[in-house]
């Protein structure tokens, strides 16, 4: 059955492709030593330094997803038996544990609450005890989408710092590299990893992953046994040896090209807009959560992520079956929720290739099916979201705001 029109996409992953980079995709493979397939590579790697705020060290790319990008920074730089401290965060906190354990290291959980930001005071206190430098690592994950709260990278160093703590900082950024600030070098983070399909604007399958000096030489004194994730391999040029066999050829076609556009509109823009777009979807739920049947996960505003907003619903409603009827019905298609509250709460993404009146399209999506469904929601919130990014546009761009 045709359906008229074009649909919105808002999950946190897989995000809208720019047409840019569908087009960049749409073309006939090329020989693997083929001069314009090198230098498309080397530009993937030189262009991912700036957004990574990488100096030095190295990137690797992998035809994986997340949870490969999960494994090859595990695989590198951390041996069977060895321990690390793991800040629980949500869902993807939980998935990196699983990944490692089932790599033989020992991961010991900080327990923390799914509503609020880490904090790194109890992390601080754990690095203190641990007078042998037992813990090689500290694995954080930036924003956890499953929850919508991001946490603090900078605190986290600050805690190593603190007791002159040796231990590695490893940062899972899938969630926010390309939607807010990301500083390897400033926040020294020695390990950080992310995938092609959310902020980078690209198809699903491909991890990247950023090593800093330090944790290249912890990676050259690791006992490695797996030859596909081996940096050491990786490292010896710009084609089939660094990709581990066939470079991946489309994907490369596809993040050249979204890194062309991230270098068009800047970081400092891309990062304004999607906190304008964000905290637009903020406030509509806010309003519609005057009824008390909704409410944003995260409770603290400055914690909230950038990139996707969890919602939890009341007791009695059913939030696949929001997310079901706004998609049947109405063209939107937004995220489940995951782990804790999995049956209690659904996620709207607002990251990669969004602008404002796409956000307000989905916005419209979404309370048709709570009106459709009969769910009290305050009114209004469209009208507020749209005149926050009304706003927003203005203080963006004074100048073309007076023109007018």
């Amino acid at each position: 059955m045709y359906r008229p029109g074009r649909g919105f996409l808002n999950a946190p992953g897989p995000t809208n492709i720019p047409e840019r980079v569908i087009r960049a995709m749409s073309r006939q493979a090329i020989d693997l030593v083929d001069e314009e397939l090198e230098d498309a590579v080397r530009r993937c790697f030189a262009g991912l330094r700036p957004i990574l705020g990488l100096e030095g060290g190295a990137v690797y790319l992998y035809s994986a997803n997340g949870h490969g990008a999960w494994e090859a920074a595990i695989a590198n730089v951390l041996a069977p038996g060895d321990l690390v401290l793991v800040p629980q965060t949500g869902q993807f906190s939980a998935g990196w544990v699983e990944t490692a354990e089932a790599n033989g290291v020992v991961c010991e959980i900080l327990p923390h609450d799914i509503r609020t930001s880490f904090p790194m005071d109890k992390l601080a206190a754990r690095l203190a005890a641990d007078k042998g430098h037992k813990v090689k690592a500290v694995m954080l994950v930036h924003t956890d989408t499953s929850t919508g709260v991001t946490h603090d990278p900078l605190a986290a160093r600050a805690a190593l710092d603190a007791c002159n703590h040796p231990a590695l900082l490893m940062l899972d950024a899938v969630a926010t590299l390309g939607t807010t600030k990301v500083d390897m070098k400033g926040w020294n983070i020695d390990v950080c990893l992310s995938a092609s399909q959310k902020g980078l604007m690209g198809p699903p399958g491909m991890a990247v992953v950023a090593a800093n000096d330090k944790a290249l030489e912890v990676h050259r004194q690791t006992k490695r046994d797996r030859l596909y994730w081996d940096w050491t391999l990786r490292g010896e040029g710009p084609g089939y040896r660094s990709f581990c066999g066939t470079v991946p050829e489309h994907h490369i076609f596809a993040l050249d090209e979204a890194l062309n556009l991230i270098a068009e509109e800047t970081l400092p823009a891309i990062f304004a807009r999607h906190h304008a777009i964000s905290r637009a979807v903020h406030v509509a739920v806010e309003t519609w959560g005057k009824a008390d049947q909704l409410e944003i996960n995260a409770l603290n505003p400055a914690e909230r992520a950038v990139g996707v907003t969890a919602i939890r619903v009341a007791a009695g409603i059913d939030p696949d079956l929001i997310r079901s009827t706004a998609r049947r019905m109405f063209r939107t298609s937004v995220a489940g929720g995951l782990g804790d509250i999995r049956h209690s709460a659904f996620r709207i993404g607002h990251l990669g290739d969004m602008n404002a009146p796409m956000i307000l399209g989905a916005l419209a999506g979404v309370q048709m099916a709570l009106s459709h469904l009969g769910i009290p929601h305050g009114k209004g919130a469209l009208d507020a979201a749209a005149d926050y990014l009304a706003e927003a546009a203005a203080e963006a761009s004074p100048a073309l705001a007076a023109a007018q």
